[in-house]
């Protein structure tokens, strides 16, 4: 994916619908794509990869609204925002992720992150998901930053110990997932059906509706 091309263009600009939509309630479109137009000058300036710069900068530009919203008062949007925290961000963090947006319709702001990420994203996170019809979206794996924490309303610790970060004060719970890593397809699809599962129960005590209450796709 180069800079300018049409692919980046409407990358891009889903990007920024997105951030319009998530903080609407605060915040004017213009005002939404002006902070986006800064963070893109600001990352291309850099000479980042061309392919990392939307997750970038929707990570950004969603850290920028949200400080901007703390300082001056502003609404947040009145979406469930949840975190996904696995121990390196690549595969499971982004699967119940994914996971969450979809059966949910979007009606959850996810994001994912890893306490000690790799930085690369595992293949049979993607194929797991696409065989349920779910598309894995600005999956570039982070760290567990502060502000992450700080929005998130519930924070899911998937395999990894809850002392691995700071959830003082916060709403956090764990859930005992086998790693696929390093492991089968096989057993990526297993792991995929112990997070729809637990993705459902966590949206159902959120009182989200589900939008297909039918299996995603089947692994079988």
């Amino acid at each position: 994916m180069r800079t300018g091309s049409p692919l980046y263009e409407h990358t891009i600009a889903r990007v920024t619908t997105d951030l319009i939509e998530r903080f609407g309630a605060g915040f004017a479109a213009e005002e939404v794509r002006s902070v986006v137009a800064a963070g893109r000058r600001r990352l291309e300036d850099g000479g980042r990869h061309p392919e990392f710069i939307p997750a970038l900068l929707e990570h950004w530009a969603r850290d920028e609204l949200l400080a901007r919203a703390r300082s001056e008062g502003r609404p947040l949007t009145a979406l469930p925002k949840i975190l996904f925290v696995c121990e390196h961000g690549e595969g499971r963090a982004q699967v119940a992720g994914a996971l969450a947006e979809h059966l949910s319709g979007g009606a959850v702001v996810v994001r994912a992150a890893g306490i000690r990420p790799t930085g690369r994203l595992s293949t049979h996170a993607v194929l797991v998901l696409s065989e349920r019809g779910v598309e894995l979206r600005n999956p570039l794996p982070s760290t567990v930053h502060a502000d992450a924490l700080d929005a998130a309303d519930v924070i899911v610790c998937i395999g990894c110990s809850r002392s691995d970060t700071d959830l003082v004060g916060r709403r956090a719970v764990r859930w005992d997932v086998e790693d696929p890593h390093g492991q089968d397809l096989d057993t990526a699809r297993r792991v995929a059906d112990d997070l729809e599962a637990r993705v459902r129960a966590l949206l159902a005590e959120l009182e989200v509706p589900v939008v297909d209450r039918q299996q995603v796709g089947s692994s079988a």
